[in-house]
């Protein structure tokens, strides 16, 4: 399955005014579930990793899932993979969707879809999208990995439409990667699709799993932003449809995060398939709460105040912030400007590993946090070297031990610093309020390289908690548990701000 984001359509189906609810409730609108990973083509763009284990998730615990996503708004459920349609009891489950008043798309190959598999999607107004990268025989069994790819998924094309679709009500689209070797044909492809009331879902691909490692596939961003404007204008001259081209779908954006969520095929949670952060598992946590605490899901739904770079500045921010799946895997940070928008190519952009002093308050030789490596939900990965003005080295060139306190409230610090604006970072304030449960293990010299991971515990009002390790070359170090006081002028505001710890000074 490749990596879509949302429903195709105008505004995918959902108001400004529902989207807008959906983030002040930290609610869904829709959900994206994997019910299995495994899958009978082996299509070289594919964000899913290859699974031959059994599939995690029992048929109860999806139907549950399902719910908890209704009981949090949900009107749509969204059905990616692996291939749906060989999953075992795909009918039973769109039926208990069906019988729960939500509406059902499906994402698909085109595999075991008989006329009767196309008349039951049809009467139960499963809205279809099938994968359909080319008209060339040749080069669709190509990007599928099966040389029989083609002819079947012609004949899902022909038993969908003998079904009825596309009509009111069951929606039929077809999904398309643009890549080099199709990106010829794709406006006539466009046209067809328009002129047949099936919705073309054209996408770019984002750099993740088989598409990593399959550069054949690769093409330029301006051969890719010549082909939006060039759909843009055939829509606009032909269909009488307007709209403004930008990454990562032709004929709409991908503001997802803001009310949507994937729960993949191991009851992972997560912002989308190409933001790869575990939120938290649905099956040791509910469904709401992972939403309720996730710094992720609320720094996406606060995007207009946490996108960085260019991104942040663009005119039309208020309505596109790129693709944060590739921001995420070009950058390692879902934050960062998205490096595959054509209005970012020639600008420097922030990525991960960098340097954390910006992010921090302190200044040599106080200074201690050099790199801040990873960050994921909750949680980080920094790194300091010990240099020779480090204020807590000994004469023999040992660290002292109150400097590990340090280097964990500066990592706190520079974690946080790293969501917030430069004006942000200078009006918040922090106080170190107590260390608990503090070990050291071993001493530490100057010139070594230490790791601190850290995860934060809490948020309560303005006082946070972290547990914070430290390690050299694999082995403990020190580590324990820090607590703080935040104030600032929008502490206790109700947004992303109220779930950061502060700098320690």
């Amino acid at each position: 399955m490749i990596n879509s984001c949302q429903k195709p359509g105008d505004s995918f189906g959902f108001s400004q005014e529902q989207i807008a609810g959906a983030i002040a409730r930290k609610g869904l609108l829709s959900m994206e579930i994997e019910f299995s990973l495994s899958c009978n083509f082996n299509c070289p763009y594919c964000y899913a990793p290859r699974q031959s284990a059994q599939d995690v998730l029992s048929a109860a615990q999806i139907d549950d899932i399902i719910l908890q996503a209704k009981d949090l708004g949900a009107e749509k459920i969204i059905i990616l993979g692996g291939e749906p349609m060989i999953y075992p009891s795909i009918h039973e489950r769109i039926r208990f969707i069906r019988k729960h008043g939500l509406d059902v798309e499906m994402f698909t190959n085109g595999s075991h879809m008989n006329p009767e598999n196309a008349r039951f999607m049809f009467e139960n107004n499963v809205a279809v999208v099938l994968k359909m990268n080319s008209v060339s025989k040749t080069l669709q069994n190509e990007m599928t990995g099966r040389d029989d790819a083609y002819d079947i998924i012609q004949t899902a094309f022909q038993n969908l439409t003998g079904a009825g679709y596309p009509a009111p009500g069951r929606r039929l689209a077809v999904s398309t990667v643009i890549c080099g070797q199709n990106i010829d044909e794709l406006p006539a492809m466009w046209r067809r699709l328009r002129r047949r009331g099936i919705e073309p879902y054209f996408e770019m691909i984002t750099p993740q799993g088989g598409a990593a490692g399959n550069h054949w596939q690769d093409l330029p961003v301006s051969k890719q932003q010549e082909l939006f404007e060039e759909l843009a204008r055939i829509d606009r001259e032909e269909f009488g449809r307007t709209w403004r081209p930008q990454p990562p779908l032709v004929g709409n954006s991908c503001l997802r995060h803001c009310y949507s969520c994937l729960v993949n095929a191991s009851g992972q949670v997560m912002p989308c398939v190409g933001v790869t952060i575990p939120l938290g598992n649905v099956l040791e946590t509910p469904l709401k709460t992972i939403l309720d605490r996730s710094e992720v899901m609320e720094n996406l739904r606060n995007y207009p105040r946490r996108i960085k770079g260019p991104c942040a500045a663009c005119d039309n921010a208020g309505l596109c912030y790129g693709c944060r799946g590739a921001a995420y895997q070009l950058t390692g940070d879902y934050l960062a400007s998205d490096p595959l928008c054509w209005h970012n190519q020639d600008k420097e952009l922030e990525a991960l590993p960098t340097d954390a002093a910006p992010y921090l308050p302190h200044r040599p030789p106080m200074l201690m946090i050099d790199t801040l490596c990873n960050v994921g939900e909750r949680s980080g990965h920094l790194a300091a070297r010990i240099k020779d003005d480090n204020p807590f080295l000994s004469g023999d060139g040992i660290l002292g031990e109150t400097a590990y306190i340090e280097l964990i409230a500066q990592a706190v610090a520079a974690l946080e610093g790293f969501h917030m604006s430069p004006a942000e970072r200078a009006q918040h304030k922090g106080v170190l309020l107590a260390v608990k449960r503090f070990s050291i293990s071993r001493a530490s010299r100057r010139g070594e390289k230490l790791d601190i991971h850290l995860e934060k515990l809490g948020r309560f009002g303005d006082f946070g908690a972290v547990s914070g390790v430290i390690m050299n070359d694999g082995a403990h170090v020190a580590g324990g548990e820090l607590s703080f006081f935040q104030s600032g002028p929008e502490a206790g505001a109700g947004d992303a701000e109220n779930h950061s710890p502060p700098a320690h000074s």
